[in-house]
């Protein structure tokens, strides 16, 4: 830890007010179980608490390399939530991308020029004799790719959460972006998988078996680490009922039938494993929302794009069911708001204007 982190950190640390977060994360969790009985959730911190320091602006890049960046980069972002009063539980990430898991089997990393300042991903395989030698060969080691790094990083977290009892006890460690079992299929198989639903299914199925596997024996090293939370969880500025968050957005390509096929049952597996959770989707979910709704173990969904979906039919499928929204856009919310549409105190937007 050099001094600059140092003094980021007892920053930080004496900008927490403990009452605070302990008050936000109780509206969480009463949001999370049904007990909120407002319209819309957009929780605030009543106090704005800017910084004493300068905090240094870290690339993504610099980061990738180095856990004392990385660190820097992530707790800065605790900061500048605590600077805007904002509703967020404080949180910080093993911040390597989408492709953590694809990268354990082997596949290429494909790191974006500095100037663009976003994450990693990595190349696909393409061939489906490729898929057969990954699929023969079994669970890869844990610590291939970025493993080593990603559990480096969270021994790092837990060290500075050791030292600094505020941040211990209010900044959560949240688990990596492992994506979800079908996003990993598509970027560890590329595009060409959705020709393999028809030509080689029982070769993608082998592969989604091989990948939950996978994923369980990661996030439960994981786990050893930053251990889940019981039953509660923050994620990025949200929380949530249950231990994780999936991502589904290669799910927008499939027919609700592929989806009850290629996903549902790996989908389901790991919410049983780790106690329940949310999914995240990018662009349009409508179409197979109701099958996702019916999984056991779900809690909460955040669709990042509400305008490319009949949100009614996403209502009707989440918060009519029980299944909390979380961080809607404004926009949406507003939408939902201005029509009378009955929200049972399910829908959490940030920053929703009072």
């Amino acid at each position: 830890m050099n001094d600059t982190l140092r003094k980021c950190l007892e920053d930080l640390e004496n900008r927490i007010d403990p009452g605070a977060e302990e008050e936000l994360l109780g509206e969480w969790r009463g949001f999370s179980e049904g007990r909120f009985t407002g319209r819309i959730f957009s929780p605030r911190r009543a106090e704005r608490r800017p910084p004493a320091v300068d905090w240094p602006i870290v690339g993504v890049n610099e980061a990738l390399e180095d856990p004392v960046a990385m660190a820097l980069q992530q707790y800065r972002g605790c900061s500048r939530c605590l600077a805007a009063g904002g509703g967020g539980p404080l949180s910080v990430r093993a911040n390597f991308g989408s492709s953590i898991i694809p990268l354990l089997f082997g596949v290429e990393p494909f790191v974006m020029p500095v100037e663009t300042d976003t994450l990693p991903t990595s190349v696909p395989l393409h061939e489906t004799d490729a898929v057969r030698k990954v699929v023969e060969k079994g669970m890869p080691a844990l610590e291939d790719g970025y493993g080593a790094k990603v559990f480096e990083m969270g021994r790092f977290f837990r060290g500075i959460a050791e030292e600094y009892p505020k941040i211990g006890a209010h900044v959560h460690i949240y688990h990596p972006d492992q994506q979800g079992p079908l996003d990993i299929c598509e970027v560890l198989w590329g595009s060409e998988v959705f020709y393999a639903f028809y030509d080689t299914p029982d070769l993608v199925k082998a592969l989604l078996d091989l990948i939950t596997d996978t994923y369980v024996a990661f996030l439960r090293a994981w786990a050893e680490i930053a251990p889940l939370g019981d039953g509660f969880n923050v994620h990025w500025d949200m929380a949530h009922r249950g231990g994780i968050m999936l991502r589904n957005d290669s799910a927008m390509n499939v027919s609700p039938e592929q989806f009850d096929e290629f996903s549902r049952p790996y989908d389901g597996r790991l919410l049983d494993e780790f106690g329940g959770g949310a999914v995240h989707f990018c662009g349009r979910g409508d179409h197979y929302i109701s099958r996702l709704g019916e999984i056991p173990g779900l809690y909460a969904v955040n669709p990042s794009q509400p305008h490319l979906n009949d949100m009614e039919v996403i209502f009707a499928n989440t918060i009519d069911r029980g299944l909390n929204i979380i961080d809607l856009k404004v926009e949406a919310a507003r939408a939902a708001e201005e029509s009378g549409r009955e929200l049972h105190g399910l829908v959490h937007c940030s920053d929703f204007p009072v």
